[in-house]
């Protein structure tokens, strides 16, 4: 008896072959082997939204070889992916195989009949049991993936070319990736209008009255003037300040409130994609698309479980294995607590996968032979799915109250010392998280104490934050836009088009971006809502559970969607599209000698020379150039550098710092050519 498996890729066949013996042939298709043409829509719209599937060229050749091949076998099994696109890549070859995809006899049919198996991670064993419980084709998840192309080409295929009429051409639309623009374009927005508010915090240094040296300085926050609690916002004026300031030098200290407790921090669930995702951009500077590239060959080859997920689920011999690691080598102090289950908040969730772990918890990053970014995400996974079944970590918490008060001044304060220290790492210890231990001295309560020094700073409030590769797949997810499988390619495809791009780590909206984007809210607000959006997700899973029909919930986007188009190539005029500004720089082409100017694409900003297409020389532009315009006033600290204009860290404010910084770090938010 021989048995055909088709799996999407040769890496998860040979991986797979590995476990099975003879009477076994492993083929690729190589991913997709039929999709809608790339020449036309490819949609019939008046015939109940019919796709038109074609075989891509691409594909031809491993179609005729899997052809040949089907007949000769006594089984075909499908054993593609167990997500939504693996079932319609099963569908697809069994629709261009000739396979009976609904489990009827090959008599009955007269064509050999298509299994279908899926599994959570490639080992033997899940590969065994797989193959002894083979199902039909899952018609309902094939329909929700059906619908989620039909829709998708509907949006590009019918408003990129309004984009190219109403603006300029080869601009391009998308059903969810506008709206992943559009967060990116609202953010910015929020960032231009933001108006910075001016704050001060006022500490006290003080030190045991005993003078004993080993106690050292507290640092005592002012959190209260009278029976006026404070607020962040709550001191601004500089008046204000001197005044307390002044009150707070004449003033004697005391302890009024002493509370120590322990509180626990609790480890994190296991890796979804989502968070995967968040957690390789911020550890590992990863990007979405580089994370699941890593991924999916790290799930390929057998290390770790399936990595599309949203599901912190964990199987009861994945917990218990982990558990007799940890007691092992960590010792039962670290075991005590496990086995742990996790439940999925996530309300989009949908199928019943597992959370992304190693396959096996024996085999530590040490152990496997890896490149070394697949080490990296390996250990990650593997440390995540460790410390999610650790004891929480204990943290010792002083928290002293302290009154400034004197017969002399009118009013008494209070101002707050905390410390904090490690009891027990728990968890910390194989997921390691910023903490920073801060001793109080022994204090006890009406103790008195000495201050050494009052200490004014002032602050600016800063808008929030530009996304990052972490924060807007939070955010998508979130909000529920697209799923585990589609924020990596959102993110990607956003970039390609440049309507946005990243500079410094942060996401920024191209001028095409904001054009594109200003278009799309004000002329088709639909298609960019964000709830609307998440609406169709949700109609999407609901599809893929068998409550709802696919074409009905396409056609009731459709037909809305059509009419207004029509409308909007009547009303609305083309836009004015004004070629971005070069900036000019006083650096002249080695080349030639023409002078550079800084443009930007969509790695980022760079030098070119101003004779381009005559020239075309490029230079990277360093972190400092391009950041820097000199306002010729020389620096009044040091009397050598002059003062440029420089921006802060995250980009969203304003300053003028000494052009020989370090040496000098004089800096003034204040312009100098206002004479402010």
């Amino acid at each position: 008896m021989s048995s055909l498996i088709i799996v999407e890729s040769p890496t998860k066949a040979r991986t797979i072959a590995r476990f099975l013996g003879k009477g076994y042939q492993l083929e690729s298709s190589f991913g997709h082997v039929r999709d809608l043409p790339k020449s036309d829509l490819g949609v019939d719209v008046s015939n109940n939204f019919e796709p038109k599937y074609v075989i891509p060229l691409k594909a031809r050749k491993v179609i005729s070889k899997l052809k040949a091949l089907a007949p000769k076998s006594d089984r075909v099994i499908l054993a593609t992916d167990e997500d939504r696109e693996g079932e319609a890549i099963a569908w697809h070859l069994a629709q261009a195989l000739g396979l009976n995809p609904a489990g009827l006899s090959t008599a009955k049919a007269k064509r050999p009949k298509a299994e279908r198996i899926v599994f959570h991670e490639i080992t033997k064993k899940a590969v065994e049991q797989a193959l002894e419980n083979p199902r039909e084709i899952d018609m309902d998840k094939v329909d929700a993936q059906q619908a989620r192309r039909v829709l998708d080409r509907i949006v590009g295929y019918k408003l990129s070319p309004f984009l190219w009429k109403k603006i300029t051409k080869k601009l391009s639309a998308g059903r969810v990736q506008s709206v992943a623009v559009r967060l990116i374009v609202d953010r910015e927005n929020e960032i231009r209008n933001f108006k910075s508010q001016e704050y001060w915090t006022i500490i006290a240094l003080l030190k045991s009255a005993a003078g004993e040296a080993e106690t050292g300085l507290i640092e005592a926050a002012l959190i209260q003037i009278g029976d006026k609690v404070l607020d962040k916002l709550e001191i601004t004026a500089k008046k204000q300040v001197d005044r307390i300031v002044a009150d707070l030098e004449k003033a004697r200290y005391q302890v009024v409130k002493m509370e120590q407790k322990e509180t626990k921090r609790n480890p994190p669930p296991p890796f979804t994609t989502s968070t995967l995702q968040q957690a390789a951009a911020a550890r590992l500077r990863f990007s979405a698309r580089k994370t699941m590239f890593l991924a999916q060959q790290l799930y390929e080859s057998g290390h770790i479980t399936y990595m599309r997920t949203d599901s912190v689920n964990l199987a009861a011999e994945a917990v218990m294995a982990a558990k007799k690691w940890l007691e092992k080598n960590l010792g039962s102090n670290y075991a005590g607590q496990a086995p742990r289950y996790f439940k999925t908040k996530t309300k989009s969730a949908q199928e019943a996968h597992e959370a992304i772990r190693p396959t096996d918890v024996g085999a530590t990053p040490e152990k496997l032979k890896l490149i070394a970014e697949q080490k990296k995400l390996y250990q990650l996974i593997w440390q995540r799915f460790v410390a999610c079944q650790m004891p929480q970590a204990r943290i010792s918490t002083t928290v002293v109250d302290i009154l400034a008060s004197n017969p002399q001044l009118t009013v008494d304060y209070l101002l707050r010392a905390s410390g904090q220290q490690l009891v027990f790492d728990g968890y910390l210890k194989i997921w390691p998280q910023q903490f920073g231990e801060k001793l109080l001295p022994k204090l006890k309560e009406k103790e008195k104490l000495a201050l050494e020094a009052v200490k004014a700073d002032q602050h600016f409030t800063e808008p929030p934050p530009r996304y990052t590769e972490a924060s807007l797949v939070k955010a998508l997810e979130q909000y529920g836009i697209g799923r585990p499988s589609t924020y990596a390619p959102i993110i990607s495809v956003i970039q390609d088009r440049d309507y946005v791009r990243k500079e410094q780590g942060q996401f920024q909206p191209t001028t095409m971006g904001e054009l594109v984007n200003k278009m799309l809210v004000e002329h088709f607000p639909v298609v960019v809502d964000v709830n609307f959006t998440a609406g169709l997700e949700n109609d999407l899973d609901e599809i893929a559970a068998g409550r709802k029909e696919w074409q009905e919930t396409v056609r009731l986007f459709y037909e809305p969607f059509a009419a207004n188009l029509a409308k909007k190539y009547q009303e609305v005029s083309k836009q004015k599209v004004e070629k971005p500004k070069q900036e000019m720089t006083k650096e002249l082409c080695p080349q030639c000698s023409q002078p550079l100017v800084i443009r930007s694409s969509r790695y980022g900003r760079f030098l070119a020379c101003s004779a381009f297409p005559k020239c075309h020389f490029t230079k990277k532009l360093g972190r400092e150039e391009g950041n820097t315009k000199s306002t010729g006033v020389k620096c009044s600290q040091c009397g050598a550098g002059e003062l440029v204009e420089r921006f802060t860290r995250r980009g969203h404010r304003r300053f003028w710092g000494c052009s020989h910084y370090p040496k000098c770090n004089y800096a003034t938010w204040e312009s100098p050519k206002s004479g402010s």
